[in-house]
């Protein structure tokens, strides 16, 4: 399936043509099949620095992701995912808080998240997330998928509102978080309030959030939310009970 990217000239369009409900049937979840895999050695646990969990290092990419864990461990996840996708918040409920614990913590595997923005919400919500330092994202990212329906059920009512008001493309952003309770969530969460209104305003960021996308479809064949590379390779899965044997197999045991 072929997840719709939409740049930020297109985002109003796409807002009055695609209504959150159809949104969400755009994310993808793929076979569950592992495929052939590495094997390698089980790997030692990597020390984390002083004073420090590996799970508490956070930094940003330069390919628009933030990492955590060790910068170096020897198996290196991708997560290209989705804040509007539910297969995306059920692997955030079902698989993350394994592949942080168990695998992030003993320094072997590092995570990278990457958003791959489908919608006008989707951008705007990314656009938040990244809103405060980058120790705050995985707790930020953490919390819509956990407030998934709630958040949606704010937001279905204001596709028309948006669409009457004809604004223009690089304002629709901080609407989406005014008018769909998405500045009060964060406020909420410890983005302040004027902060979450700076950051919705910066149209390079959802710019940015766009290319990123559409990079990810053709470096990686991205066509499905959360979609996962190990090690560079797109492993073509979507499950925690699919990803974990690939990681085993990679060496994490």
């Amino acid at each position: 399936m072929q997840t719709k990217l939409f740049t930020p000239g297109r985002l109003l369009l796409a807002l009055i043509a695609l209504p959150l409900a159809l949104g969400l049937a755009a994310c993808g979840k793929k076979d569950d099949a592992t495929g052939a895999a590495p094997v390698g050695a089980p790997l030692n646990a990597v020390p984390p620095p002083a004073g420090k969990a590996w799970t508490e290092v956070v930094a940003v990419t330069p390919e628009g992701g933030y990492v955590m864990g060790n910068p170096n461990a020897p198996i290196k996840v991708i997560e290209f995912a989705s804040l509007t996708c539910p297969h995306c918040a059920e692997f955030e409920e079902k698989g993350f808080p394994h592949l942080r614990d168990e695998y992030v913590a003993r320094g072997t595997v590092s995570l990278e998240f990457r958003n791959f923005v489908r919608d006008p919400y989707d951008t705007s919500m990314a656009m938040l997330t990244r809103c405060g330092t980058p120790d705050s994202f995985f707790a930020l990212t953490e919390q819509v998928y956990s407030n998934q329906k709630a958040i949606f059920d704010q937001l279905q009512p204001i596709g028309a509102q948006l669409q009457a008001a004809n604004l223009p493309a690089n304002q629709i952003f901080k609407a989406i978080g005014e008018r769909g309770g998405l500045i009060d969530f964060f406020a909420a969460r410890g983005i302040a309030k004027d902060q979450a209104t700076q950051c919705l305003a910066k149209a390079d960021s959802a710019t940015k959030l766009a290319n990123d996308t559409q990079k990810a479809t053709d470096t990686f064949n991205v066509t499905g939310t959360p979609t996962f590379i190990v090690n560079g390779r797109n492993v073509e899965v979507a499950t925690w009970d699919a990803l974990e044997p690939i990681l085993k197999q990679a060496g994490a045991r």
